[in-house]
């Protein structure tokens, strides 16, 4: 079967990183989080005391660019590097989440993204997943899929997710990151998330995980062999 270029783009905490993983070692392809890269940005103007939730400088941040390389390392799952060290766990923080849709809004911010992006998948087999993957990144994908599920069940997961990564929160705290960050991505002027005109839809707000995956690679074996 020929290789293909999967995109999986969709709202925050819907699922995205864990299905785009899962189906990647499902079909032995390579799996990039874009949106980790837009993290490692953000943590990086952190560290650098350039930005903060009250203080924005967009041309600091661009300034910054040049000094910021990523790269993802691929063992047992795929872990992103910033300037040569795993940033993995830092990213994941609520002070980063709170900043990240900011960041991703910078138009030179995204330019460097997505040619690094387009870079990293153009010789196909590979799962990207993010906000503007079907749209902006690989609008000719084999594959695209758009991920959604309830609002209180994506709440639910977030929560969990952090607090299994040691990061006390609460659900209130947890429901406005998500609102505002819905709101951030649907109407920011550079690349908004929105569906694809052919991408499939796929709610999994009562799906197991086994059960998504089932779906998604029933899709991509259609696309693989011709036959959609």
């Amino acid at each position: 079967m020929r290789k293909i270029t999967i995109a999986v783009d969709g709202y925050s905490s819907c699922g995205k990183s864990t299905l785009s993983s899962d189906l990647a070692h499902a079909l032995n392809y390579v799996y990039i989080d874009t949106g980790a890269m837009y993290r490692a940005v953000t943590l990086y103007c952190m560290r650098k005391n350039i930005i903060r939730a009250d203080n924005f400088p967009a041309e600091k941040i661009v300034a910054e660019l040049p000094h910021i390389k990523l790269e993802f390392v691929f063992s047992d799952k795929s872990e992103i590097y910033l300037n040569g060290k795993s940033v993995e766990q830092e990213i994941r923080s609520m002070e980063v989440a709170s900043l990240v849709s900011s960041v991703s809004a910078v138009h030179e911010v995204r330019v460097q993204m997505v040619n690094l992006q387009r870079e990293m998948g153009k010789q196909g087999g590979v799962v990207m997943d993010g906000r503007d993957i079907g749209t902006t990144v690989f609008p000719h994908a084999e594959l695209k899929i758009f991920m959604t599920a309830d609002e209180n069940v994506r709440i639910q997961r977030r929560k969990l997710e952090m607090e299994t990564k040691g990061i006390k929160v609460t659900e209130e705290e947890v429901r406005k990151n998500i609102h505002q960050r819905d709101i951030d991505d649907t109407t920011r002027k550079e690349s908004p998330l929105r569906k694809a005109d052919d991408a499939l839809v796929l709610n999994n707000s009562q799906l197991t995980r086994e059960q998504q995956l089932a779906i998604a690679l029933q899709w991509a074996k259609e696309r693989m062999s011709g036959s959609k």
